[in-house]
């Protein structure tokens, strides 16, 4: 080994983690050695999947460096950092994830599987929610003038809708969807689909099939099929007042026989009795009704915010929730069974739950869920607060496995690279479900290059002598780590 080399090994045992978080003592090198050997049984499942071997390699590869302590988790600095100073393995990783000739599908399948069999419960909670990547330039798929959440702004910018599946066991991503601004449906903007006019050349590479779908119905779209394969067991569909407001997104998931607990507008009508409908026919007066309506003489639908000014105060109890990193809530709750409009008409009965914070500026939130009469009302007030499992995946995707550090404007990129990181972090709830349940056992390390390709090396591996980047993430969720030899997972 070079002394540059050593030198650079010396700083990154430095370093501190990816996700910055403070470094404990809880997991010995035979923990951290045990943790590499679960990476590569966890990996091969899904090496069938891959058409060619050499995709196999560059899968491990990427999923190697997304896992590492690199500051940038993008493709340059992962191969200088576990292959060195090839510009062929550079392209190659570009090639795989930019226009490789694999089906990101199967591959999302078999980790909803696993999700299912590591998380899976009955009454389990798949919530559905967007994110948005900052983008220079107006040549990456998707890439529109928009609101950016992680900036908080209108941006420029690529936004994307996910999945993510919550249980009493802990949490995972478990489909994507890249939103497409209509705006790059016109004449003008299909000429971006299939030619750059940059001088890099890569093409977009969007379907000719693709049509325009907003943001509630690319949510709804992966619902259904969830549904459809019914390889992952859920009972609740949980959103923002983004997806809450769309009532064909909630009629569509209760079509689906699932129960939504939806934050919505302080607006949003509703009925506390279901009003009386005249169907169409001849009325007194005038041409016959085509559509029915509402009888003339029923009570007005009240928004909700005016509802709950009326409500007593006997209606309101008090109730703790969890709300992940947050910790436990004190919140006052009412709970009032209500008709929402639809279309001008009443729908199906529902509840209309109002959560306010304490204090003397409280913060007031409104949702709708078609939950039964009978649904507890403690079961009700854990989904209020049911949200966080998805903005704390985004939020660990992204500072732990590098979710929004790529660098590729394909539409096939996008969704190689979504794949890749949601693997990364199932990898990393799983093994945090593992140490909770102590099931690693703690033999003698065996010094290996722990990120060659798992085919090419010993099961028996570990990070003692691994390359500048071999401080995997490995348990994010619980803390970073220390051992002897340095962090070595955080």
């Amino acid at each position: 080994m070079s002394r540059k080399t050593k030198r650079i090994n010396r700083r990154a045992s430095r370093r501190p983690p990816a996700s910055g978080r403070k470094p404990s003592d809880r997991m010995s090198t035979c923990d951290v050695t045990m943790s590499v050997e679960e990476l590569q049984v966890f990996h091969r499942q899904f090496q069938p999947l891959f058409p060619r071997r050499e995709q196999r390699e560059e899968s491990w590869l990427y999923l190697c460096g997304q896992l590492s302590n690199l500051e940038r988790k993008t493709i340059e600095p992962i191969v200088l950092a576990l292959r060195g100073a090839e510009l062929n393995a550079i392209r190659r990783l570009q090639q795989f994830i930019g226009q490789g000739a694999w089906e990101a599908g199967p591959l999302m399948i078999h980790a909803q599987s696993l999700v299912s069999s590591w998380l899976g419960e009955s009454d389990g909670v798949v919530i559905v929610d967007g994110s948005g990547f900052p983008k220079q330039g107006r040549y990456s798929v998707g890439v529109a003038h928009q609101y950016c959440g992680h900036l908080g702004k209108i941006a420029n910018c690529q936004e994307g809708v996910f999945l993510a599946y919550a249980s009493r066991r802990g949490y995972a991503f478990v489909d994507e969807r890249l939103y497409v601004p209509e705006e790059w449906f016109s004449d003008q903007s299909r000429q971006r689909w299939k030619v750059s006019p940059r001088r890099h050349g890569d093409a977009c590479g969007m379907p000719e099939t693709l049509a325009f779908r907003t943001e509630p119905e690319l949510g709804l779209e992966m619902i259904t099929a969830l549904v459809g394969r019914e390889v992952i067991p859920f009972r609740w569909v949980t959103c923002d007042e983004k997806y809450g407001k769309i009532p064909a997104f909630l009629d569509g998931i209760a079509a689906l026989d699932k129960w939504y607990l939806a934050e919505v507008p302080s607006d949003t009508r509703v009925w506390l009795r279901t009003p009386a409908i005249e169907p169409p026919g001849y009325g007194p007066l005038g041409r016959p009704r085509i559509y029915p309506r509402v009888k003339r003489t029923a009570p007005q639908p009240l928004e909700m915010r005016t509802l709950m000014v009326q409500l007593p105060r006997a209606a309101w109890q008090r109730r703790k929730i969890q709300e992940g990193s947050k910790g436990p809530l004190i919140v006052e709750l009412a709970f009032v069974r209500v008709t929402p409009v639809r279309g001008g008409l009443p729908g199906a009965r529902g509840w209309a739950i109002f959560r306010r914070t304490l204090g003397s500026q409280p913060e007031t939130k409104f949702y709708l869920s078609n939950a039964p009469a009978d649904c507890p009302k403690q079961e009700l007030t854990h989904i209020t607060g049911m949200r966080w499992p998805v903005e704390t995946a985004l939020e660990e995707g992204k500072g732990e496995v590098g979710l929004d550090q790529f660098e590729t404007r394909t539409w096939q990129g996008w969704h190689h690279h979504m794949l890749q990181s949601f693997l990364a972090h199932l990898f990393l709830m799983h093994l945090r479900l593992l140490f909770q349940k102590k099931a690693l056992p703690s033999p003698p390390p065996k010094p290996v290059n722990w990120w060659r390709e798992p085919s090419k090396t010993n099961s028996n591996t570990c990070l003692t002598s691994s390359p500048s980047c071999a401080i995997t993430n490995v348990a994010i969720m619980p803390l970073t780590v220390h051992t002897s030899n340095g962090p070595v997972l955080s």
